[in-house]
């Protein structure tokens, strides 16, 4: 989580920087052979040297980005657990839970995915 001190400390508000931190560090104890690291100013995480997962902040939510595939992929689920969507991030409300089933799910499905891809962002 080293990677991310400085990410975090740049978070004005309180319980957006604790939330922020609180899914980093969840994503990164799940999911141990993750590679994080910031890049484009906003935390993510690797595997074998592609993209898995980003977060970036907002006003009103963390914005999760799993690339447009797995949007299309977890598109109803993330309607069902009351998220919001763009073609390529999920907003979770800063106000709500946090659904770490269905974050896991869609880590889980970009790793599995992405398993014999050698570029950084699918084509």
């Amino acid at each position: 989580m080293e990677v991310f001190a400085e990410f975090l400390e740049g978070i004005d508000n309180a319980q957006h920087r604790a939330r922020t931190e609180e899914v980093l560090g969840w994503v990164a104890k799940k999911f141990p052979d993750l590679m994080p690291k910031i890049a484009w100013n906003q935390p993510m995480f690797t595997d074998h040297g592609t993209f898995i997962i980003g977060f970036s902040v907002a006003k009103h939510h963390l914005a999760v980005a799993p690339e447009r595939a797995g949007i299309i992929h977890f598109s109803d689920e993330i309607g069902q657990a009351g998220y919001d969507h763009s073609k390529m991030l999920v907003r979770f409300p800063w106000d709500s839970p946090v659904d770490f089933s269905l974050l896991e799910r869609i880590i889980e499905f970009n790793i599995l995915d992405k398993a014999d891809c050698s570029i950084f962002w699918r084509k």
